[in-house]
């Protein structure tokens, strides 16, 4: 989840300080971030094929992992979908949305780092409600602003392109959602 969080916090930086001539960079920096979590998840997956007994379902682990790695590819491809449609402006909303995503991250990772321990008292509840709450709030912007959009004057393409990267923020609230309701129903099972 670390490189979730690393990846959510970058994005939020390179929209506060969008340079359009900084992007390739930008997108350079992001993707090697998406490298190590890829990295990550298969040194895990390597650990537990020899494992010989774990304490959660091997079936389990391997899902949460790949909901976590696909959080990070989800923010990557937010910031591929900026470069894709020539987008050289950020709206507000995608700075409400990237704060969404930080936090969201946030909560998961602080999840995370009590989960090896979840069948004593914590909050990862807590946090797994934070982000549902998150994720709520990340849908009526979505909603919201697309709404928004369509009904402003203004290039056909700008507003594709814009529509469509916001599907994207929101794809990556949705797959914020999906890692904590993993993790809740990990610890209903094994509990």
């Amino acid at each position: 989840m670390k490189y979730a969080c690393q990846a959510a916090k970058k994005l939020q930086d390179i929209l506060q300080h969008f340079n359009i001539e900084n992007l390739p960079q930008k997108q350079e920096e992001m993707h090697m971030i998406e490298h190590a979590a890829d990295q990550e998840k298969h040194t895990m997956m390597n650990q537990l094929a020899r494992e010989f007994i774990t304490p959660i379902e091997r079936e389990d682990i391997i899902d949460l992992a790949q909901a976590l790695d696909e959080v990070t590819d989800k923010i990557e491809d937010v910031l591929m979908r900026i470069y894709m449609y020539h987008i050289n402006d950020i709206r507000p909303e995608a700075l409400e949305f990237a704060n969404l995503i930080v936090q969201c991250c946030d909560h998961l990772l602080a999840a995370m780092q009590e989960f090896y321990n979840f069948r004593k008292q914590t909050h990862i509840h807590e946090h797994v409600v934070e982000v549902n709450t998150l994720e709520e709030s990340g849908d009526k912007l979505y909603i919201d602003t697309v709404h928004q959009l369509y009904g402003e004057d203004g290039k056909t393409a700008v507003k594709i392109g814009w529509v469509r990267a916001f599907d994207r923020f929101e794809d990556c609230c949705d797959g914020c959602e999906q890692v904590a309701n993993l993790l809740e129903s990990i610890i209903m099972k094994n509990t």
